[in-house]
């Protein structure tokens, strides 16, 4: 398996998770973990600038699902 087709695994992972429980992965739950980690890590290659540009639209795409799926404070 190739970095790329890897990389679209992780993407294709994360966006499944989210459309599926309709929340963003948390960082206390250790299967979700991994995915909460690999998206702030692409998120920081992002903002960096050293994301590659074939893999920016679709990260961009996740990152809108992201925005979507963003928890609510329940008391404002």
């Amino acid at each position: 398996m190739t970095q790329d087709e890897k990389w679209k695994s992780k993407c294709q992972m994360a966006m499944t998770f989210i459309e599926t429980n309709k929340r963003n992965p948390s960082k206390f739950v250790g299967e979700e973990r991994e995915i909460r980690t690999w998206i702030k890590h692409n998120r920081k290659l992002l903002n960096a600038e050293k994301l590659k540009s074939e893999r920016i639209a679709k990260f961009e795409e996740l990152l809108e699902l992201v925005e979507k799926n963003k928890h609510k404070n329940q008391y404002q």
